[in-house]
């Protein structure tokens, strides 16, 4: 099993899901967060002053799968959150011991 983060833009988020659940994957945990990479933030003017926004509203994905979607599953969050600009976000992958459904005690590929 692997647990995928996804860091994305938050218009692109109705995309992004669409996307997933074309290849078969309903279930997520979605986050509302702010950080910045590259982008650096950018300035805005408030009542006449320029300040700096350091930290960027972002949207965060959280998945846990099969080894076998994960291929498709990054596939359709790339190609649905790329806009070509800088800001579009990261995909991490991590491997995951072991899941367990609450409810029932499935555990591993059955819990998911």
């Amino acid at each position: 099993m692997k647990k995928i983060e996804a860091i994305i833009k938050p218009f692109k988020m109705d995309d992004v899901r669409e996307a997933l659940a074309e290849v078969g994957i309903n279930g997520m945990t979605v986050s509302e967060v702010k950080g910045f990479g590259r982008q650096k933030g950018h300035t805005e003017l408030y009542r006449g002053a320029e300040y700096q926004v350091d930290f960027l509203p972002k949207m965060k994905i959280e998945i846990v799968l099969s080894d076998d979607v994960v291929e498709r599953a990054i596939e359709a969050i790339t190609a649905s959150a790329n806009t070509g600009k800088i800001g579009d976000g990261k995909v991490f992958v991590y491997n995951v011991e072991q899941a367990v459904r609450i409810r029932t005690g499935e555990q591993n590929d059955e819990a998911l």
